[in-house]
């Protein structure tokens, strides 16, 4: 498995993205943001669609 296939949990995408965990879960209802996949109760998030999230806001800016 590389780093692009990674799953990330929230505590790790809230670092990358600098939001609350609210605002994950409103950025994702709003369709702005990947939704996760489930892991039994948890969720994870594949490293790359994170990755391509912040490179589509960078882009933007």
């Amino acid at each position: 498995m590389t780093n692009d296939d990674r799953l990330i949990r929230l505590p790790e995408v809230i670092r990358l993205i600098g939001v609350s965990r609210p605002t994950v879960y409103r950025l994702i209802q709003n369709g702005e943001f990947p939704k996760p996949i489930k892991q039994g109760r948890t969720s994870a998030w594949p490293s790359r669609e994170v990755s391509s999230y912040l490179d589509r806001i960078a882009s933007a800016r």
